[in-house]
């Protein structure tokens, strides 16, 4: 054989075995992108930890730090909704009862109207309105007496919406409750309107006062909240709109909560309840249904496996809190609590055998500075999930790559694509993802990433994931 022919084998050989070892890493070694990512963005490896398993043989594909404690933000989401799904079922519905406390006749009801809450975590105002609906075509068109909410379901304690950031009004600092009306959230629009701003509240709330002091600027629209300020009494029940708003800006949109939970649930069942050309003049008291009376009407949820698609998709914190108020409530006895559904999490895998010796859960959502888990314990989850029959309902919860939930944006572009159903974490210094990828040659991985570093969040934990999951993808 010649020598350039030679040479030129030996090159074609050493660079096969290049790629070889580059597209089969060592299961302890990180792959080559994912230490550059690290090393560009001066991340310690040591702050990360992988673990990814084929679900279909078992065999570790790649473990790196797989058994250290770390917070995994909104990734423990998964194991709240895979609770739920295998402790209540995927066709399992919140009930929302309706009491007439009185006589009805002639489309007038004399006396009171009392909901009771059994902790529905989708009851929007649509929803809202359609149980308002049901309630008129019993009948009732007129109601002389007050509003009476029942939400003993839930018992929440002491709950300070201020005590994880310092921001009350966030609606991912929502407190749960056994009659929850859409999240305890108004969306404020904004829009220029001369040197004034027009503003408009969904849903509108009679007992909401809005002091709006907000004027307009020549400006092109940018800005952090559009130069927006949001505060309100101690009541929560005024609410003071202050600033320079850009007249580059069009609409703009604010989600910000308001009221207690209670007055909320009086706000909107007034508004909508005379918006539909129902009368009611009176006001509303804190009751529990008595044992000896009938619901005139019991509106049912949708069902859990719609529920846990917007808690994993859209990483909606107090849904995913009312689900473990809802398991304690369901499996110990009302009222439900939150020491409660941390118990039946115990007992659901102790019960299962998945040992978990380095879990701590807080709140079920994530939203938490003390929460912690394993890699490698997230990957024993979602193994463990891989085989249940509601496998599908499951997977479909989760944010497919460039496509939808908060994986909308990302991977667009991308032979990612449509390739890994993945649910997403992030708080200050974390970043997170869990979940599982089908590979360009067919195979499919359980994947979890956990990183916990100063800053990790402001764009650096995002690189690292891309960097592992087109790794990942050419397995």
């Amino acid at each position: 054989m010649p020598d350039r022919v030679r040479a030129k084998v030996i090159l074609l050989f050493t660079c096969l075995v290049l790629f070889s070892l580059y597209a089969h890493a060592d299961s302890s070694t990180l792959p080559v992108n994912v230490r550059s990512a690290l090393n560009v963005r001066d991340v310690p490896h040591d702050s990360l930890s992988i673990h990814i398993e084929d679900v279909d043989t078992g065999e570790v594909v790649l473990q790196w730090l797989a058994s250290e404690p770390r917070n995994p933000a909104s990734t423990m989401k998964l194991l709240t909704t895979l609770v739920a799904l295998d402790t209540l079922g995927p066709a399992y519905r919140w009930q929302t009862e309706v009491y007439a406390l009185g006589e009805i006749s002639g489309g007038r009801l004399d006396g009171d109207l009392l909901l009771k809450g059994y902790g529905d975590p989708f009851l929007v105002t649509e929803r809202v309105w359609q149980m308002l609906r049901e309630i008129r075509r019993l009948g009732i068109d007129e109601i002389t007496g007050n509003l009476l909410i029942d939400d003993s379901y839930f018992d929440t304690g002491e709950y300070d919406p201020a005590a994880f950031d310092r921001r009350p009004l966030r609606a991912y600092n929502v407190a749960p409750n056994a009659l929850l009306m859409n999240f305890k959230v108004v969306r404020y629009w904004f829009e220029p309107n001369g040197s004034v701003v027009t503003v408009r509240l969904d849903p509108a709330l009679e007992n909401l006062n809005v002091d709006n002091r907000l004027r307009v600027i020549q400006a092109p629209c940018r800005g952090y909240q559009r130069g927006i300020a949001i505060t309100t009494n101690a009541d929560n029940d005024r609410v003071t709109l202050s600033g320079r708003f850009p007249s580059g800006c069009a609409r703009y949109a604010l989600d910000r909560t308001a009221l207690s939970h209670n007055e909320f649930v009086y706000g909107l069942f007034t508004s909508l309840w005379r918006e539909s050309g129902g009368v009611f003049g009176g006001s509303w008291k804190s009751a529990i249904a008595s044992e000896g009376d009938k619901p005139i009407l019991s509106f049912a949820s949708l069902p859990l496996r719609d529920m846990i698609t917007s808690v994993n998709k859209h990483s909606n914190n107090v849904m995913s809190r009312q689900l473990m108020y809802t398991l304690s409530a369901e499996v110990l006895g009302a009222p439900g609590t939150e020491s409660g559904g941390r118990e039946v999490i115990s007992t659901w895998l102790a019960d299962n055998k998945l040992a978990l010796g380095k879990l701590a859960v807080e709140n079920g959502a994530g939203l938490s500075r003390e929460s912690r888990i394993t890699a490698a314990d997230m990957a024993v989850l979602l193994r463990f999930a891989w085989r249940q029959p509601y496998m599908p309902e499951y997977l479909a919860s989760m944010s497919l790559t460039g496509l939808d939930g908060t994986l909308s944006r990302r991977f667009r572009n991308s032979d990612l694509v449509g390739k890994a159903h993945l649910k997403t974490g992030s708080l200050d210094h974390v970043t997170a993802i869990a979940g599982y990828l089908q590979s360009r040659s067919g195979r499919r991985f359980s994947v979890v990433v956990l990183h916990n570093f100063e800053d990790i969040h402001r764009g650096p934990g995002e690189e690292v994931q891309e960097a592992l999951l087109r790794w990942l993808y050419e397995q």
